[in-house]
């Protein structure tokens, strides 16, 4: 009883500490979306005259919290999804009343104007809602057609978007770091956990390492649009532009993190197969692993302090070279295949430190070349 209760109480305070972590990763964007809605009510009230604009910081609030990690096109579909709704939705119930089957209509025709005017799915959405809200809640006046929403809207929208670009503009780099910190520590911790595993011929371990892998996959997705939602913000916020530079490290590394990411799961199935075959397995291989997570461990910290990853760098040719030392020495086919791995990752993150191509796989070829025969490179 004692002991559920233990755990009870861990789950909660572990519950509650993530829940607190999660509210202060967005204060900024609640405060952006609140200052947002508020300037778009007092353009729309004061400046423009409307007497009850509610469409104006609607729209502001969609546009920032539906937005969030997409593309500034994301944003755009927002904006003038809501305006073309309510223009459609004003000027046909204004023309043919209320009722089930105008509801039907205007939506339909809402829809159909969006795609005409383009197809992404948020602008669709956003039209036919709009249209939807008009229709049901706000029918405009017998007096006419009024475009007053319209306009509240495209208020709202481009308030929420100067807001983003402009005022209170989140960090790319921290917006980048934050995301790119799971992806890098589960590889890191994968490969450190094979070579452990390894060392102690333990197939279980192997195993638990390449599920953790495997479910790495969403945390790239999730790196990938906060790089993109970052460079935009670095583009469009003058305050941000000094961060372009360090920005820049991580869109170049994004794409070699991926490949080494799934360089590193076949390298862990081979693992499998060496083990489970009995298959010669020299130190030199294990030390080869497990300077592969170093090179990604260096890689996250250096890439988080907007310095040139020379550490990793290192860590991945030491990687390349300790793998050559195990083919030099013998290994089977499980194991020339983990060779062949591990000189691939270590050209992937070679090049995530800022290196091309060319030099990447020279220094790499070079690194491994050393303690191979001619024969055998």
């Amino acid at each position: 009883m004692v002991l559920a209760t233990d755990q009870l109480a861990r789950r909660t305070g572990a519950q509650l500490r993530d829940r607190f972590r999660r509210v202060w990763m967005n204060v900024l964007l609640a405060l952006q979306t609140g200052v947002a809605a508020g300037l778009a009510w007092l353009i729309a009230h004061e400046v423009i005259g409307h007497r009850a604009p509610f469409f104006a910081p609607i729209a502001a609030v969609i546009t920032l919290a539906v937005s969030v990690g997409q593309r500034l096109r994301r944003a755009f579909e927002l904006v003038f999804g809501v305006a073309i709704g309510i223009a459609v939705g004003d000027v046909l119930i204004y023309l043919i009343g209320t009722g089930p089957w105008q509801i039907g209509l205007v939506v339909a025709l809402a829809i159909v104007t969006a795609i005409f005017v383009g197809s992404g799915s948020a602008l669709v959405t956003q039209a036919a809602s709009s249209a939807v809200l008009v229709a049901t809640l706000t029918p405009p006046a017998a007096a006419g057609v009024s475009y007053d929403r319209f306009v509240d809207a495209l208020v709202g929208g481009l308030v929420g978007l100067g807001v983003m670009a402009l005022l209170l503009p989140l960090n790319p780099l921290t917006v980048v770091g934050r995301a790119a910190r799971p992806a890098l520590d589960v590889l890191a911790e994968g490969l450190t956990e094979t070579a452990e595993a390894l060392a102690a011929r333990d197939l279980e371990r192997v195993d638990a390492a390449l599920a953790r892998l495997r479910a790495a996959e969403s945390d790239l997705r999730t790196l990938e649009e906060a790089i993109g939602a970052a460079s935009e913000t670095a583009a469009l916020a003058p305050v941000r532009w000094r961060t372009r530079g360090a920005l820049n490290q991580y869109v170049d590394a994004a794409e070699y993190i991926a490949r080494a990411l799934r360089n590193s799961r076949v390298l862990v199935r081979r693992s499998q197969a060496l083990l489970r075959d009995g298959e010669a397995l020299p130190q030199p291989l294990v030390e080869a692993v497990r300077a592969l997570g170093e090179a990604v461990s260096w890689l996250r910290r250096e890439l988080a302090g907007a310095v040139e990853p020379v550490a990793a760098r290192e860590r991945a040719l030491r990687a390349a070279s300790e793998a050559g030392i195990a083919y030099e020495e013998g290994v089977d086919f499980s194991g020339s295949v983990i060779v062949a791995q591990v000189r691939s990752a270590a050209v992937d993150l070679v090049r995530a430190s800022g290196l091309d191509g060319k030099e990447a796989h020279r220094l790499v070829r070079r690194a491994v070349g050393r303690h191979v025969p001619p024969d055998r490179r």
